[in-house]
């Protein structure tokens, strides 16, 4: 998608000019992935405000024939050492680009320590990722197919009877994945999640060999990755008839979720997006048990900006993917958490991951 990596570019050089750059150096493979189309693991790019004329991108010679696919727009310089080929480049026409920023959050001043003395080195962090909080169409499509693929891998492991006693957690986690490449997802967005009867009351449990037993909670953490981009779901479901006690922390739970998903909207504070879920919860005496937070972007990695937390700064913006994932965890009895990825949109959020929020019992 040259055209979409262009306007990318595009849009990137209007911070370069607010900033009184001649050039950004990007050495970070996830933002020279979104501004290129580049999937290798060595590459630099050198991005000049006045245009792609002289925008340069390197890697070393096992991607030659990679990059000319992937980054056709783009003179290129073959060099091992990418950052600082681009570098000694530019010092060459030092009238062209005498003021160049370099992802300080990535790199440190003393990699480029040698080269200073060629051009005028300027720390400029998160440039890239400030485009990167708010998706463009293509984007939130990619989002899209991981979602529609995780969704789909749950379907067919419920279906399947994948979810019953005797079975391992690591079992179902691995049976999950597979469902998952199966529906197009190149990779697991992450280490799955299936968490059973105690287990579920931890957040981020990692599965064993504990068998699912009947009565359980079980909790069900998962994504997909489609052309880069990460899906992030949660279910709980139950095995067998669910207790009262489950059913009221389950509709606890998804009240509050409701309520999340709710106030996501333009403009909105995120630390006020988490309030509206975590206020159903801490009303209902259950505070103490919700102790992350509300949710979190997703892109091109599972977990990046904006943070939807009591502490969170900001505000969202149409275009921004997010996640909306409140819990009630009780130790060593289980726990539920309903998660869902989502964009938000003026008037309400396009809800990406759509397999049922109803109590399941399996």
């Amino acid at each position: 998608m040259p055209e979409t990596h262009g306007r990318r570019r595009a849009a990137l050089r209007h911070s370069l000019t607010d900033a009184g750059l001649d050039a950004l150096l990007v050495t970070d493979l996830l933002n020279i992935r979104y501004l290129t189309g580049f999937t290798g693991s060595n590459a630099a790019v050198l991005v000049h405000a006045g245009g792609d004329a002289r925008t340069l991108f390197c890697t070393d010679g096992r991607y030659t024939t990679q990059s000319a696919a992937e980054v056709p727009d783009l003179d290129k310089v073959v060099d091992r050492a990418s950052a600082a080929a681009l570098v000694k480049r530019a010092a060459k026409d030092a009238a062209a680009y005498g003021r160049i920023g370099f992802e300080s959050q990535h790199v440190s001043v003393e990699e480029y320590e040698d080269l200073r003395e060629h051009v005028e080195l300027t720390r400029t962090p998160g440039l890239v990722e400030r485009l990167r909080l708010v998706k463009d169409e293509a984007e939130i499509d990619a989002l899209r197919q991981a979602c529609a693929a995780a969704d789909r891998a749950l379907g067919d492991l419920v279906a399947a009877g994948g979810l019953r006693p005797g079975r391992t957690e690591l079992e179902v986690a691995r049976d999950l994945e597979n469902r998952m490449l199966e529906h197009g997802s190149s990779e697991p967005s992450f280490a799955s999640i299936v968490a059973a009867g105690a287990h579920s009351a931890i957040p981020h449990h990692r599965p064993t060999h504990a068998e699912l037993k009947r009565g359980d909670f079980v909790k069900l953490d998962f994504g997909a990755t489609v052309d880069g981009y990460h899906s992030d779901m949660t279910r709980t479901f139950v095995l067998g008839e669910p207790a009262d006690w489950q059913r009221e922390v389950y509709e606890l739970v998804r009240t509050a979720q409701a309520a999340g998903v709710g106030a996501v909207a333009p403009g909105a504070e995120v630390s006020d997006v988490d309030a509206a879920a975590r206020s159903v919860i801490a009303a209902a005496g259950r505070g103490d048990a919700f102790a992350h937070g509300l949710g979190h972007g997703v892109g091109l990695q599972i977990h990046e900006a904006p943070s939807l937390a009591a502490t969170g700064v900001g505000t969202l913006s149409a275009g921004m993917a997010v996640t909306v994932e409140p819990g009630v965890y009780l130790a060593g009895r289980g726990g539920v958490r309903i998660e869902d990825t989502l964009v938000v949109r003026a008037g309400e959020p396009e809800l990406l991951t759509l397999s049922t929020k109803n109590l399941v019992a399996v």
